[in-house]
């Protein structure tokens, strides 16, 4: 088998076929071009900070830890959470145990 393929021609339309393109574009109420002023509020994405999830005020640290395998499946089988709820359960414990 040849390494290299066969590519169909690319050819562009002509300069007629191009202005019936662009007036039944024009023609669709749904896709009018953009307005100066619209083009002129537009921002690149990568200068918002509005991607994924919001910064914590509590942030928490990245561990690794080993469990048994009877808590790890006791949490699981609680459902969706159960990390949080394993949290929540040693914040307990710390507020018991630090007085």
């Amino acid at each position: 088998m040849s390494k290299t393929s066969k590519r169909p021609e690319i050819v562009p339309p002509t300069l007629e076929e191009d202005a019936a393109i662009v007036a039944a574009a024009l023609a669709d109420p749904d896709a009018q071009p953009l307005t100066d002023a619209q083009l002129k509020a537009m921002v690149p994405m990568s200068s918002l900070k509005t991607r994924g999830r919001p910064k914590s005020q509590n942030k928490k640290l990245l561990v690794s830890v080993r469990y048994s395998p009877e808590v790890v499946s006791f949490f699981k089988a609680t459902g969706e959470g159960w990390q949080s709820r394993m949290d929540s359960v040693l914040r307990e414990y710390v507020v018991l145990h630090s007085r």
